[in-house]
């Protein structure tokens, strides 16, 4: 039985050693490494680390993009029996200090000099720090080259290999694997203990679940820093798959088509904004290329509508879906490569809408549902039993019951050892029957599946006592071609408001059809644009009950940004932030005066 990564690990090498396994793109060509390529690679860091002192359970850090570095560092840290930190890129060099400080971190990667830099920055607030090793070829006083400790380590591994064997040998399922500091939403973020036990076994139900063979491929571009694509990450370990790193988040179009992956996973913003690209493109081309493409996605709807209510479509809508599968969704299929099998979705709520125009198109995304807590998943869609509008049913070995106030509650072997030096925490996720208190609401459907409704502790409560679950009415926004992202504000109000952040270039096209002059600012201020907003705001929520309906909204210059710390990495709202940075036109929309 596979129960660490190490063990998964291991017996891919011993199976698959031959096969391709990382491809990462260097001075514009694509590069690629067998299993064998990279176990040594991992073998030789491995000996560098026990060089530099690393011992069983000491913390060491990973501040990187995702690139095979990055996995060879994470297997040689495990295979000693050593603590992988993992930090998001995008982070400050105060964010890193904080994490790198609670952690206590011995040692710590960086991949490029700017991130670097940034390490270098926080590792004079980090006592506990006493070596920097860096991916980039560069010369960096301070700190030490990739290369150069391979090479040390590959010179010393034969002296190495019986404490190797050792370390190997003593890791076990409860063996601390990670510490992943959560997004940190609503506060200071908490360092979540996975152990090797938690992530072995998400890793292998989901690939059994889901179906990965050993010859899929995968574009790896959510960060590996966060838990869902590190497990998508043990997934290709465990079935001996091949992993391309996209180059950056904005080559992902290009490198897909490049690297013709059969499986990735994404954030649902992602799924927004390539739903909204086709639809733009559409718009644009117009007259025939536009009715073509209005006519397939009909059909489709009818087509996947019948399916999805247990219906044969018959003769004739079946031989319109084929035609229209050859001459739109087929175009749509080959910028993703061709080959795509099916996208996962998770890391927060994927609107109805964008799931059935995946589906239409042929590009079924399975959303699926967990935390860092649970290394990650819970539950998840499976390529036969997809249900669109849920996570999907609970995974294998994982319990989900609903509490009496609607919060979904999870138990098995992928849920965390505890918070990292906070057992009050630990006590308040925890109960003492292991239960995890997810702090999201959900309720299961007649076949077991499972949807979210929203975050428990994102709920709005009114001042007239009506609940407001924001999620679902945010996610319907976003379905009109005008708004890229929205934010519903109400907590202790009378009635809901919200942030609009308009999708520029759908804008840019209505107010030159309209005669609209100006530029962005000028047309957010426009009354016309503004009648628009209002109409699309509207039939968005004319489902939903009257108090939960939209009184008042503010257009924003610009969308919600990582830069201004209003975005986590995964791109979910940090609602505290937001509120904060736009306090002004939040204040506006209730008639109170705002000072100048």
């Amino acid at each position: 039985m596979l129960e660490t990564i190490i063990d998964i690990y291991a017996q891919t090498i011993e199976r698959h050693g031959s096969r391709q396994a990382q491809s990462a793109k260097i001075n514009g060509q694509w590069k690629t490494w067998t299993w064998t390529q990279v176990d040594k690679s991992v073998r030789a860091l491995s000996s560098a680390l026990l060089d530099l002192g690393v011992q069983p359970g000491d913390r060491v850090a990973i501040l990187s993009e995702n690139r095979p570095e990055w996995v060879w560092a994470d297997l040689a840290i495990l295979a000693i029996g050593a603590v992988n930190v993992p930090i998001y890129p995008t982070l400050t060099p105060q964010q890193i200090a904080y994490m790198l400080n609670d952690c206590q971190a011995k040692v710590a990667f960086a991949s490029t000099p700017a991130q670097l830099a940034k390490l270098k920055l926080a590792s004079a607030e980090v006592p506990s720090l006493e070596v920097l090793i860096h991916f980039d070829d560069i010369q960096s006083e301070g700190s030490r080259a990739l290369d150069e400790l391979l090479l040390l380590g590959e010179e010393h591994l034969a002296s190495h290999e019986n404490e190797l064997k050792i370390r190997r040998d003593a890791i076990r399922p409860e063996t601390l694997c990670s510490i992943i500091y959560t997004s940190g939403t609503t506060g200071n973020p908490k360092g979540v203990m996975l152990s090797h036990g938690n992530f072995a076994s998400n890793a292998v139900s989901v690939t059994e679940l889901v179906g990965i063979k050993t010859d899929d491929s995968c574009l790896s571009f959510l960060p590996l820093s966060h838990v869902l694509e590190r497990v998508a990450y043990y997934v290709f370990l465990y079935c001996g798959g091949k992993i391309s790193y996209a180059e950056s988040i904005d080559t992902v179009a290009q490198n897909l088509t490049e690297v013709s992956p059969t499986f990735i996973v994404s954030v649902p913003r992602l799924f927004e904004k390539i739903r909204a690209r086709v639809i733009d493109t559409m718009a644009d081309a117009g007259g025939i290329k536009k009715g073509l493409f209005d006519w397939g996605l009909r059909v489709g709807g009818e087509y996947h509508g019948l399916k999805a209510q247990g219906q044969e479509p018959g003769p004739m809508l079946s031989l319109e879906y084929k035609l229209a599968d050859k001459l739109v969704f087929s175009k749509v299929r080959a910028r993703t490569g061709g080959r795509l099998q099916f996208c996962v979705s998770g890391g927060a709520p994927l609107s109805k809408e964008v799931g059935y125009f995946f589906q239409i198109v042929g590009l079924a995304i399975l959303e699926g549902y967990g935390l860092t807590e649970s290394s990650p998943v819970i539950a998840c869609n499976r390529p036969n039993a997809n249900k669109i509008g849920t996570v999907g049913q609970p995974i294998t070995n994982v319990e989900v019951k609903i509490a009496e106030d609607g919060e979904i509650l999870a138990r098995g072997p992928n849920i965390m050892l505890g918070y990292f030096n906070n057992p009050d925490a630990t006590r308040e996720a925890i109960d003492a029957d292991g239960w995890l208190r997810t702090g999201d609401i959900g309720k299961f459907d007649a076949d077991g599946f499972l949807a979210i409704t929203d975050r428990k502790k994102e709920i709005l409560v009114m001042s007239n006592g009506k609940n407001v679950a924001p999620a679902p009415i945010e996610n319907s926004l976003i379905t009109s071609p005008f708004i890229a992202q929205a934010v519903m504000i109400g907590d202790n109000r009378n009635y809901v408001t919200a942030l609009i952040a308009p999708n520029f270039d759908s804008l840019a096209r209505w107010t030159k059809e309209n005669g609209i002059q100006g530029n962005p600012s000028d047309w957010i201020a426009s009354p016309q644009v503004k009648e628009l907003f209002r109409k699309e705001i509207d039939k968005a929520t004319v489902n939903f009950a009257r108090f939960e309906q939209i009184k008042e909204f503010v257009l924003l210059r610009e969308e919600f940004s990582q830069d201004r710390d209003e975005l986590t990495p995964t791109l979910k709202y940090k609602r505290r932030v937001i509120l904060a940075n736009y306090s002004k036109e939040i204040e506006s929309l209730y008639g109170t005066p705002v000072k100048a």
